[in-house]
C-alpha cells in the first residue's frame, strides 16, 4: 500500500506541475506587462495552470493502460492515483480555470475553452501520430495571449509578429519533446515526427525553428529601441533555450527530457522579457488587432 506522502506526490504529478505551472507563470506576465493588476495577473495564471492540469490528467488517463509495463513511475499505472479520480480533476481543474476567466469576458472565456480543446485534441487524437506538434505550435501562442487578453481587454498590433513567432516556438518544443520520447515511442510502435525524421534531423530542425525565434525576437527588440533591463532578458533565454537544446541531442532520454525542461523555460523567459521590452518602448501603442 504507497503511503499517503506518496499518493501526494502521484496526485501533484497527475497534473503535470512543470509545464502548467510555466504556462502560468506566462499567462501572468502577460497580463502585466499589459498593464493589468496583481489580482488580475494572479486570477489569470492560476486559471492557466488549471487549464493545464486538466489537459495532463487527461493525457495521464488516456495513456494509463499503455504505460502500465513501459512507465510505471506514472502517478495511475504505479497505483498512486485511481482512473476514476483522474477523471474528477480532468473535469474540476478544467471548469475551475474557465470559471477563473469569466472577469475577464466573454473573449478570454472563449479563449480558455479554446485551449482547453486543443489539449484535449492533443490527448485524444494527435499524440502518438507525426502531427502531435500541431496542437503544442497552436497553444503556445495562446498562453501570453490569454494573459494580455484577459488583463487589458484587447491586443496591441505587435501580435501581428508575436502569433506566428510563437507558433514556430511552440512546434521547436513539441519536436524536442519528441526527441525526448523517441525510444518509449518507438518500443510502443507509435509514430512521432521525431521517429520519422529521426533524432539527428529532428534535433537540427529544432534548432532551426529556436534560431528563427531567436533572431526575430532580437530584431524586433532592437528595432523598437528596448531599453534595459527587459531587453537584456531576450538574449538571457536564448542562451537558456540553447543550453537546453544542446541537452536535447544527448543519448540517454532522462537526460534530453531535463534539456527539454531548460529549453521550455529559456523560451518562457523569451516570451516574457519580449513582451515587457516592447511594452517598455512604446511598441504596443501603436494600435489594437
Amino acid at each position: 500500500m504507497p503511503s499517503l506522502g506518496a499518493r501526494i506526490a502521484g496526485h501533484v504529478r497527475l497534473t503535470h506541475p512543470f509545464p502548467s505551472l510555466l504556462d502560468g507563470l506566462v499567462a501572468g506576465g502577460a497580463a502585466i506587462a499589459a498593464g493589468g493588476g496583481g489580482e488580475a495577473a494572479f486570477r489569470l495564471g492560476i486559471s492557466m495552470v488549471l487549464l493545464q492540469a486538466s489537459v495532463g490528467a487527461l493525457n495521464d488517463l488516456i495513456d494509463a493502460p499503455r504505460d502500465a509495463g513501459r512507465k510505471p513511475g506514472k502517478p495511475i499505472p504505479a497505483g498512486l492515483v485511481r482512473p476514476r479520480t483522474a477523471g474528477i480533476v480532468t473535469i474540476a481543474a478544467g471548469a475551475c480555470g474557465v470559471l477563473l476567466a469569466i472577469p475577464s469576458g466573454a473573449p478570454t472565456i472563449a479563449l480558455a475553452l479554446g485551449l482547453l480543446a486543443l489539449g484535449f485534441a492533443y490527448d485524444l487524437r494527435f499524440k502518438g501520430t507525426a502531427w502531435s506538434w500541431l496542437p503544442f505550435a497552436l497553444a503556445i501562442p495562446l498562453f501570453p495571449t490569454y494573459g494580455w487578453l484577459g488583463a487589458s481587454g484587447g491586443l496591441p498590433a505587435i501580435w501581428a509578429i508575436v502569433l506566428p513567432t510563437s507558433v514556430l516556438a511552440g512546434a521547436a518544443l513539441a519536436i524536442a519533446n519528441a526527441i525526448v520520447d523517441m525510444e518509449r515511442d518507438r518500443a510502443a510502435g507509435i509514430a512521432s515526427v521525431a521517429t520519422r525524421l529521426g533524432r539527428v534531423r529532428a534535433w537540427q530542425l529544432n534548432l532551426g525553428l529556436l534560431g528563427t525565434v531567436a533572431a526575430l525576437a532580437v530584431v524586433t527588440v532592437w528595432v523598437a529601441g528596448a531599453a534595459l533591463p527587459w531587453a537584456a532578458g531576450v538574449p538571457a533565454g536564448i542562451a537558456v533555450a540553447a543550453a537546453g537544446a544542446a541537452i536535447v541531442h544527448h543519448d540517454e532520454p532522462e537526460r534530453r527530457e531535463r534539456g527539454w525542461e531548460l529549453e521550455a523555460v529559456g523560451v518562457a523567459i523569451v516570451a516574457a522579457s519580449w513582451l515587457a521590452a516592447m511594452s517598455a518602448a512604446g511598441a504596443t501603442a501603436t494600435g489594437r488587432v
